[in-house]
């Protein structure tokens, strides 16, 4: 994405309310300068923390940053509130879907914003994503159907998304909880209920159904790397051994998976294995993720590179709201 809404108004030492720091944060993103840009639209957000051209430039620099699940709840947010006074955020939404592969969700939203856009400013660019998509705009209603309930998959996906990187077990078994039964065949979110059950305290329930989900799907890698994690903090090595053999050999194509396998083998005190794994990942693509500044960083400093685990720590801080609040993972057991 590379344009701007416009900054209304001159320039000066000191604008009243959240203005100036809008006016810093739009300087700062035509420089590239993204970590800066995103800081001063939040201090501007929260001066001002509905005004809905602040939250949208904000959403603009996570996409610029990769962040894109940060981004459409923004962009989200945005809509809820302002509804077609802001319809340049369908468009936003399109962009972000394409990125994170979420391909009939860009089309949908793509199509929205060129049916209602009185305005041609991203005309050209819904288009061509939509021809890119090789979507056709005639769609029956089985399809709509199909759509709206891929959207309601993709909301609680976010919600779990954002509880789970952030450790919030508790929430994250509400939603997930949910997620299990009106979408019974989404298998991640079995796989990311038995990791939060587990780490919320109900490791013998999380182990079995894990197991009993591994025995009837026997290449399920989401089981495989649970149960490594769960095995190795129930200090049952014997059943441990063979996992990390059959992990070690496995090298996802996705990168979500990537990073999963990078963050088991952090947790299984494999610094060296983890190390390689985190450097096949395509940063770009996976730093809107908090466990990933959190884990590659502890792995870092695991493996003597302490300079780089605290640049990494620093620059993770500085995207994540979250991790500001908490010590450099090093520093206590995760």
């Amino acid at each position: 994405m590379s344009k701007l809404y416009p900054v209304k108004g001159n320039l000066i030492p000191f604008i009243p309310e959240g203005e100036f720091y809008f006016s810093k944060g739009v300087e700062a993103y035509q420089k590239r300068k993204f970590d800066l840009s995103l800081k001063w639209f939040q201090k501007a957000m929260e001066r001002q923390p509905n005004d809905p051209l602040y939250i949208c430039q904000a959403s603009i620099v996570h996409t610029e940053m990769g962040a894109y699940h940060l981004a459409n709840q923004l962009l989200n947010k945005v809509l809820s509130q302002y509804g077609e006074r802001y319809i340049d955020c369908y468009y936003l939404l399109a962009n972000n879907y394409a990125h994170l592969g979420l391909l009939q969700d860009a089309a949908k939203y793509a199509a929205l914003y060129l049916e209602k856009a009185s305005d041609d400013e991203f005309k050209e660019e819904a288009e061509e994503l939509l021809q890119l998509l090789d979507f056709t705009e005639e769609e029956d209603e089985a399809e709509d159907w199909l759509l709206e309930e891929e959207d309601d998959l993709l909301m609680y996906q976010e919600t779990a998304f954002y509880h789970l990187e952030r450790e919030e077990w508790q929430d994250a078994i509400s939603v997930l909880e949910e997620m299990i039964i009106l979408f019974p065949d989404f298998s991640q979110a079995r796989h990311e209920y038995y990791y939060a059950l587990f780490f919320a305290g109900e490791q013998d329930e999380a182990v079995a159904m894990e197991e009993k989900h591994l025995l009837d799907h026997p290449n399920a890698l989401f089981s495989m790397m649970n149960l490594a994690v769960f095995y190795y903090y129930s200090d049952d090595q014997s059943k441990l051994a063979p996992f990390v053999l059959w992990l070690d050999n496995i090298y996802p194509i996705h990168e979500q998976q990537k990073l999963r396998m990078a963050v088991t083998f952090c947790h299984l005190g494999l610094y060296s294995k983890a190390l390689r794994r985190f450097q096949l990942l395509h940063k770009s693509k996976v730093k809107g993720h908090p466990s990933y500044y959190r884990w590659y960083s502890r792995c870092q400093y695991e493996m003597g590179m302490e300079t780089m685990a605290e640049r990494l720590w620093e620059e993770g801080c500085r995207q994540h709201q979250a991790l500001i609040a908490k010590r450099p993972p090093w520093k206590k057991d995760d």
